[in-house]
């Protein structure tokens, strides 16, 4: 039988149940998630490199397992998308940037090889901003596939860096997809693109194979459909990997062995509230549903350089891992013009500048888990505005608008963070609402999203395309 169309926004457990149910077999549902990525995909800019013959090949092992009663777990025969900054072996690895389009890898980083043990089906390598927005851009089309294009509105951003995953889940060209966040490349497109988006604790999932922005500072996460997808795409890929030194130990698992207790307590930021009139309403209303099953405090954080850390640490980073693309002169290949020489300046900040960031991190990271141990979560709209207009230069967007201090904050310190969709705003754009709490405890966010989600309908909406 043909796949229905609505399935292409299908929830993880809905197309497993449908699957073992001998609906449709992993090559139809592979082949189904193809033609969205030739069509839907292209249309959107949210797609490098299809991988027609390595999701028909992974997914007709998926049936023949099935049958003969080998059940890999929830992942098991369902298409996926990776941004492309996860090496691939014998496909190309672009990083979204011009000068590397045709580069290749040997092996398939970490994150590839669990979701291949795990039975996920790869349908493509996703679209992102060139260098993963290092660089310094400023506006939309940063990539040489061009600019992310959101679907509900394709005069709108997907968001950035991870363009692509946020632009092909909201569209249904994959049912979810495999991010990663330096500061905001995972919050940003969930947002912006009505999805949920996990970044997760840093460390919690390998970086082996990935693209290096910031050593100290990059995490991978899953951007699904659902807070429940999230977590089981993050049971799947997260752990200690003798490949990556900075993964950690620690275990997880989900669904978590004990529920959370309700009332959940909710911390959110006594701080200037610099917001579109939408995203206030919209974040004000979500407090109203979390009153039925959490209580509220106005916490303030320390005046700490929350955002100056983060920014030295990416700068600083990216100038040592990108030295060879500006002294080789291929930088200026890259596609925005504030790019090309973007990565010169770094290659002068003084060290003793990285060396205070270094100083200053433990300071951030003590400050603020002091500040949510006392909270199962922070509650914040996780931008300030809907997604920018495609024309637009970033700086004069968000002149009026100002994000939490929780992005910086958050993101030096390395703790995870969650954003589910809450409504919509301006221009019919999807807002976000983000949870974040302390670090390895991703599983507190998912319990709170998914009981959100248990009571609202933001999470069904699918644009029309």
């Amino acid at each position: 039988m043909p796949i229905s169309p609505d399935l292409a926004f299908g929830t993880l457990p809905e197309l497993g149940r449908r699957w073992r149910a001998k609906e449709f077999t992993a090559v139809e549902l592979a082949e189904f998630f193809l033609k969205r990525a030739e069509t839907v995909g292209r249309e959107l800019n949210a797609i490098v490199t299809v991988t027609r013959d390595l999701a028909l090949k992974q997914a007709e092992q998926a049936d023949k397992e099935l049958a003969a009663g080998r059940d890999r777990g929830p992942l098991h025969g369902m298409p996926y998308g990776a941004k492309d900054l996860l090496a691939t072996a014998g496909i190309p690895t672009s990083w979204g940037a011009a000068p590397f389009k045709e580069q290749l890898f040997d092996t398939d980083a970490t994150v590839i090889v669990k979701l291949r043990e795990a039975g996920a089906v790869l349908i493509a390598k996703l679209a992102m901003v060139e260098i993963a927005g290092g660089f310094g851009y400023r506006q939309a089309n940063a990539s040489f596939t061009g600019p992310g294009l959101n679907p509900w509105d394709k005069n709108a951003w997907a968001g950035g860096s991870s363009s692509g995953p946020g632009s092909a889940v909201a569209g249904g060209v994959v049912p979810f997809a495999i991010g990663s966040e330096t500061w905001g490349s995972i919050m940003t497109p969930a947002s912006y693109c009505g999805l949920s988006g996990l970044r997760p604790t840093y460390g919690r999932i390998s970086r082996h194979g990935a693209m290096a922005l910031s050593w100290t500072m990059d995490k991978l996460g899953p951007m699904c459909r659902t807070a429940e997808d999230c977590g089981l795409v993050l049971n799947a890929i997260a752990g200690r990997d003798p490949a990556d030194p900075t993964s950690a130990a620690d275990p997880y698992s989900f669904p978590p062995k004990e529920a959370l207790k309700t009332p959940f307590k909710l911390a959110t930021i006594k701080e200037s509230k610099q917001w579109q009139p939408e995203v206030k309403a919209n974040f004000e209303a979500s407090l109203k549903v979390l009153e039925e099953f959490a209580t509220f405090e106005e916490v303030e954080f320390p005046d700490l350089p929350y955002g100056e850390v983060a920014a030295t640490f990416i700068s600083c980073e990216m100038a040592a891992a990108f030295e060879g693309l500006v002294t080789s002169g291929d930088v200026w290949e890259l596609t925005a013009p504030e790019d090309q020489p973007g990565g010169h300046a770094a290659q002068f900040i003084p060290a003793k500048d990285y060396i205070n960031a270094f100083r200053i991190r433990p300071i951030i990271q003590k400050a603020v888990d002091e500040v949510l141990s006392r909270f199962d979560a922070l509650v914040t709209p996780t931008m300030s505005a809907a997604a920018v207009p495609i024309a637009a230069n970033f700086r004069e967007y968000f002149g009026p608008f100002r994000s939490s201090i929780i992005g910086g904050a958050g993101n030096a310190a390395g703790i995870p963070a969650l954003s589910i969709p809450n409504g919509f705003g301006d221009r019919g754009l999807p807002t976000g609402l983000q949870f974040v709490g302390r670090a390895f405890e991703e599983n507190k966010l998912l319990a709170i999203a998914q009981k959100y989600q248990s009571v609202t309908d933001w999470h069904t909406k699918t644009p029309k395309l």
